[in-house]
């Protein structure tokens, strides 16, 4: 029997056309499998908190058991996701966890990776609702349209969590919610910070973003399950509080984590005020040792062992080309100790159009095509550091 053929009498609800809920399928073992179905829970590591987290009130979620290749359904959440560092719960192994209830009776589905495999999708995938209620329909054994306009996953709902030094993601912002103004001069890109939160901090940490902008760390923040403070000298929001990020208004080691997004010079104008940073041109000292002032602040208010995150981009201007991203560097490393520099790729800069594609070949120079994000760690033994010696695992050639 073709069940991709055979289910075609009861066409879903129209609420699939508003695609509005989502379907989660998260993983056991034969070892976790019944406690979670006898304790009504989901739980995870850190590995999939971030899909966890993403879980709404009223979507469909699915036991999938790894060990037996058998999928359970259907669940929705009876509580939010929780972060519990202390739960006795698997002893500890996996802190992030929801409570959930059955849809109904709980149904099961054997030999289910074949399953998913015929419709095109992983365990690890988020299914739009469309998705959902067409696995839903396999698990009950119900019939269902198979419509092949529809779309089975959703790959924008939440952004990818890179495990290399190289970022892309092809949009500003991400799921349901905006996060930032995508009209906004020079606006961050959403699923830096999401990445960011995700492997520096856990769900009730306090992130700080001293040059907020248009609010973008805010937005992923309140989105994600952090205490957001943001600043900046001209606030284009009412959650953004007016300061200085060389003088911000916060206590000594209070901050969990923060994501600056400066400027890279004075090619953009953000506003009028005398002090903005933003009016020194790149070429001159004063602009890196301002930024020096703000590296100071973000010392002071951040707790030991915790990231500082610091996105910015090169210059190449009428000819000359300054390497703003290596001076950042510099000066930070002064201060913090370096964990890693990723390379974040650019979309939808200004010059990224045919004619100046064009401009660059013809006058030999280059367009900007990515940005540092440059990630280093307050620590103290950072200055006291010794070298370091790494035993090589070395191969013939």
């Amino acid at each position: 029997m073709n069940l991709l053929t055979e289910r075609t009498q009861v066409s879903p609800s129209s609420t699939v056309k508003e695609n509005k809920k989502h379907g989660f399928i998260f993983a056991c073992t034969e070892k976790s499998e019944a406690k979670m179905l006898s304790e009504m829970v989901v739980a995870t590591n850190k590995s999939y908190a971030n899909k966890l987290f993403s879980v709404k009130e009223g979507d469909y979620i699915f036991l999938y058991n790894l060990d037996t290749d058998t999928l359970y359904g259907t669940f929705t959440p009876a509580s939010e996701p929780v972060f519990d560092n202390n739960i006795d719960l698997f002893d500890g192994k996996y802190p992030y966890y929801m409570r959930v209830k059955p849809i109904g009776k709980i149904h099961k589905l054997s030999n289910a990776s074949n399953l998913f495999k015929k419709l095109g999708f992983s365990w690890r995938d988020i299914l739009t609702e469309y998705g959902a209620l067409l696995l839903k329909s396999f698990i009950e054994g119900v019939s269902f349209v198979k419509v092949k306009s529809e779309r089975i996953v959703d790959d924008t709902y939440i952004p990818p969590i890179f495990s290399t030094t190289l970022w892309d993601f092809s949009y500003q912002s991400y799921g349901v919610t905006k996060k930032g103004n995508n009209k906004y001069p020079g606006v961050t890109p959403a699923f830096i910070i999401y990445n960011l939160v995700w492997r520096y901090t856990e769900p009730g940490d306090l992130v700080c973003d001293p040059m907020a902008g248009s609010g973008t760390t805010v937005d992923v923040c309140m989105e994600e399950k952090r205490r957001v403070v943001a600043f900046d000298i001209v606030p284009t929001r009412k959650d953004i509080i007016q300061a200085d990020a060389r003088a911000l208004p916060l206590k000594d080691s209070s901050v969990d984590m923060i994501f600056i997004d400066s400027p890279y010079g004075d090619n953009i104008r953000y506003n009028d005020h005398p002090l903005n940073i933003g009016h020194i041109p790149a070429t001159s000292e004063k602009f890196y040792d301002e930024l020096e002032k703000v590296m100071q602040e973000c010392y002071r208010v951040l707790k030991d062992d915790k990231v500082l995150a610091w996105l910015i981009g090169d210059q190449w201007a009428k000819g000359l080309f300054v390497p703003v991203g290596l001076k950042i560097y510099e000066r930070l490393t002064k201060y913090f100790q370096p964990v890693d520099i990723v390379c974040v790729v650019r979309r939808n800069q200004a010059s990224n159009t045919p004619f100046w594609h064009s401009k660059a070949i013809q006058h030999n120079f280059y367009l900007r095509g990515f940005k540092y994000l440059i990630i280093v760690k307050k620590s103290k033994e950072y200055k006291n550091a010794k070298d370091v010696r790494i035993k090589w695992g070395f191969y013939e050639r």
